[in-house]
């Protein structure tokens, strides 16, 4: 009779880590897809200014660099480290959207929601926005055994986040607000909700948005020129049409790289909300397609996260990124394309605008740190060869075996 044999050890599964490959692969290109097109985008209004042609790309590759940082490190943290800064890092964000009501506080247009900190600039409502979503993810977390309850998925969620969105509200910021409400939506949603309290809290953010609408005669217009046929191409819906004629002339394949003629002034915030128009005049039908297509990836790669991952916590966070990142694609396209009326929000990722783009990253890097302990995800992520192993085997020089001489 044979002895008894070892078990053989359990490989890796090859998907293990496809949440975790998907959606950094997809959030990189969408990076460095965003960092070629506001190079092309602003160098006329930089030089416009009297800079550099390269100025404004050049300030926007820092908090690209910073934020592929913070991403990389945050994915790296634990979740458990992360439940226990939601309530701090919520408190914290509200104390700076409050700071926009103060001397501090900066103004474009009817919108204050901007703070001068010395040097630094930034909007307080894309910490908040990941403040929140980390509270959420926690609070909904801890209330899963009663979540069907519409009481207990109410309280204290809700009102938290009605102080949160209220916050970014009193600066005039609508639709930073309409994207934190999609991100409170999905996030109850994920965690279990019953329908009953989407019914009555859609409905009165639905009364509350139409009202904050009605109070502003510019919004009022907005919307006007939106639903109706008779709106001034040369007046209210300037830059409407400008986007429309950017992304028609780009045909199937563009114009060419840097070859827009729309970025000569006559398109305004052509590198920052409407960058999507650029990208279709320069790049064609192909380019928006593929700007589509990374975000379906990202948007998989969450969603693969909310499916496989057995911590409450993890899927709620992830969901409410995924509410996050997606709703302002969403609008911020729909603006483009004359689905939605102009509202302003940037692209995530793509769109020029530095606390943005760092605060969607560090909230990436969030999700990554899920996808990291998703089941089988460390085994296989262990497994896979470092930078210098690969590198070393497509020389033929795989690490730690010398070449042996020929005696």
């Amino acid at each position: 009779m044979s002895p008894p044999t070892d078990p053989a050890p359990t490989e890796p599964r090859a998907d293990g880590a496809a949440s975790y490959q998907l959606l950094l692969g997809a959030s990189l290109t969408l990076v460095v897809l965003g960092q070629v097109m506001v190079l092309s985008a602003s160098a006329v209004d930089s030089i416009a200014r009297g800079n550099s042609p390269y100025a404004l790309a050049a300030e926007q590759l820092q908090f690209a660099v910073l934020g592929v940082a913070a991403m990389l490190v945050a994915a790296r943290v634990p979740l458990r480290v992360y439940r226990r800064a939601a309530a701090p890092l919520l408190l914290s964000a509200l104390v700076l959207q409050l700071l926009v009501f103060t001397p501090l506080g900066l103004s474009q247009g009817e919108r204050r929601s901007w703070v001068a900190l010395g040097p630094v600039v930034g909007q307080p409502a894309e910490v908040v926005k990941l403040g929140l979503v980390l509270w959420l993810a926690r609070v909904l977390a801890a209330r899963q055994a009663g979540v069907h309850d519409w009481r207990t998925a109410a309280f204290p969620a809700v009102p938290g986040a009605v102080i949160a969105i209220v916050a970014t509200l009193a600066g005039h910021d609508v639709g930073t607000s309409l994207v934190m409400a999609t991100l409170v939506a999905v996030a109850l949603f994920v965690a279990g909700a019953p329908l009953r309290l989407f019914a009555v809290a859609g409905a009165a953010a639905a009364l509350a948005f139409v009202a904050i609408a009605a109070s502003a005669p510019r919004r009022v217009q907005r919307i006007s020129d939106w639903l109706g046929g008779d709106c001034d191409p040369l007046g209210s819906c300037y830059q409407t049409t400008q986007g429309l004629r950017a992304l028609a002339s780009g045909g199937w394949l563009g114009t060419g790289l840097g070859q827009s003629r729309q970025k000569w002034s006559y398109l305004p915030e052509a590198h920052n909300d409407f960058i999507f128009a650029i990208i279709g005049e320069e790049l064609g039908l192909a380019g928006t397609l593929l700007v589509l297509a990374l975000l379906a990836v990202l948007a998989l790669g969450m969603l693969r996260v909310i499916g496989r991952h057995p911590d409450p916590f993890a899927r709620i966070l992830t969901g409410g990124v995924l509410g996050w990142v997606v709703s302002q694609a969403l609008v911020n396209i729909g603006t483009v394309i004359g689905l939605a009326p102009v509202i302003g929000v940037p692209l995530p990722l793509v769109s020029a605008g530095g606390s943005a783009l760092v605060a969607t990253m560090l909230a990436l890097g969030v999700v990554l740190a899920c996808a990291r302990s998703e089941p089988g995800a460390p085994e296989a992520l262990a497994a896979r060869p470092g930078v210098l192993r690969r590198s070393l085997a497509v020389l033929g020089r795989p690490l730690g075996v010398r070449s042996s001489r020929v005696r």
